[in-house]
């Protein structure tokens, strides 16, 4: 079975976005996947310095932050799941510093091609188009390291917490499960 990395971007407790990313998890264990879970929005980030000395001190970034903590995790895994609201119509701040510091793996020569990536998100508004500004980069990022973007879970119209179980967010994070 799979290795699987899953990057929380919701610091709301009880919050749809975590809710989904749980309902995957469960459904990933239940198929014998080993899932490790981080929460972008609880660790001490910064965004890419640009120093280009990624991986030259023992470490994937030369400024010592906690993506240096899960670095090796992502790169040992053969799938990651991106879970987040979607803030200001774009992937929140703290999850975004961890997508920018993925470039380290370029830099330090890496081999981090053909990872399995999904990405479940959920906003406030019912228009579809909002989720454009997160599911654009993920994509274009995917298409570029040659990654197999194996879906998108994108469930619009839910704010509150709870909100999630009035649709099928749940439902259709755990299916994603059997992509990996």
């Amino acid at each position: 079975m799979s290795k699987i990395v899953v990057i929380k971007g919701s610091d709301r407790k009880g919050g749809n976005s975590n809710t989904m990313a749980d309902a995957f998890i469960e459904a990933a264990r239940a198929k014998g996947h080993e899932v490790k879970e981080f929460n972008a929005a609880k660790m001490n980030l910064n965004g890419c310095h640009g120093c280009m000395t990624c991986f030259k001190t023992g470490k994937a970034c030369s400024f010592d932050d906690d993506f240096n903590k899960i670095a090796d995790d992502l790169l040992e895994a053969e799938g990651w799941v991106f879970s987040f609201p979607i803030y200001w119509y774009s992937i929140p701040g703290q999850t975004k510093c961890i997508i920018d510091n993925i470039f380290s793996f370029f830099v330090g020569g890496k081999d981090f091609k053909g990872k399995k990536v999904a990405l479940i998100s959920c906003c406030q508004e019912s228009d579809m188009t909002v989720f454009d500004g997160a599911v654009k980069p993920i994509e274009r990022g995917a298409k570029l390291c040659k990654w197999d973007m194996v879906g998108n879970v994108l469930v619009p119209g839910v704010d509150a917490v709870g909100d999630i179980a009035k649709t099928d967010g749940c439902a259709q994070a755990a299916a994603l499960a059997d992509k990996f």
